[in-house]
């Protein structure tokens, strides 16, 4: 886990070679597993969207991914992704200066919470030659977690209320070249078959092996894609911003 972001390692680029679009699937997995909040395990109260849209960019996707949550839970964590949204684009800027930031949406937002702007200011710091950030690790475990729980339910119909077994997280580019070809690249033959119904297994059935070789979904081109394994325990892989890459896993 890291504790600075090092912004003289951005390289934005273009997602993974391999990469599946989302695509309208539907749901037919045990309604047992269903129609309860995937944070908590309370109310069904609101559609959470995973990822929220605070990491998108409008138009947004139609097939954009939703589960279940009580309004608490779906509330609770709207200003930590906003934290991180706007950490993402500082760190790839460079700067905190809302001229200098790439997506207007974030723009925005920097210019309309002051307190935010300063607290990412603060954060900001030279490193010797090299411009660092010092994260808020907790919020951003916290969102990661979040967001690998709504993936878990949406494509396994499995919702994971338990405490993680790990949460990893990176900057890509902070990857060996070996590292990153482990993180992108693993090709996993799914050991156990998902659910009978689940999205993951329509998947399967629609478009065949080879959405478990390629893996990766991608929700927005250049802002979020992420992939479900099971082949030990259940992890979630998910990259935001072509930049930060995270695995989450649970038993």
């Amino acid at each position: 886990m890291l504790e600075e972001f090092n912004a003289r390692r951005v390289q934005i680029g273009t997602p993974a070679d391999k990469v599946s679009e989302m695509r309208q699937v539907e749901e037919f997995g045990d309604i047992r597993n269903q129609g309860f909040c995937v944070h908590c395990g309370g109310l069904n109260e609101t559609n959470d969207h995973m990822p929220s849209k605070v990491f998108l960019d409008k138009p947004y996707p139609e097939n954009l991914p939703v589960s279940p949550a009580c309004a608490k839970c779906n509330e609770g964590f709207s200003r930590d992704e906003e934290y991180l949204a706007c950490l993402l684009e500082c760190v790839i800027a460079g700067e905190v200066n809302p001229d200098g930031i790439g997506r207007e949406s974030i723009s925005r937002k920097l210019r309309n919470q002051p307190a935010l702007a300063a607290r990412l200011a603060a954060a900001r710091r030279l490193d010797g030659e090299t411009v660092a950030w010092d994260a808020e690790t907790d919020r951003v475990r916290s969102v990661l977690v979040k967001l690998a729980r709504g993936h878990a339910a949406f494509e396994l119909n499995e919702p994971q209320l338990d405490a993680p077994l790990s949460v990893r997280f990176a900057p890509l580019t902070s990857l060996t070249p070996d590292q990153r070809d482990a993180f992108e690249q693993e090709q996993v033959a799914p050991a156990i078959w998902p659910e009978v119904g689940s999205r993951a297994m329509s998947r399967l059935m629609v478009v065949g092996d080879e959405v478990f070789e390629e893996g990766w979904l991608l929700v927005q081109e250049d802002r979020y894609r992420y992939r479900v394994l099971q082949d030990d325990g259940l992890r979630v892989k998910i990259v935001i911003r072509e930049y930060l890459a995270a695995e989450v896993q649970w038993k």
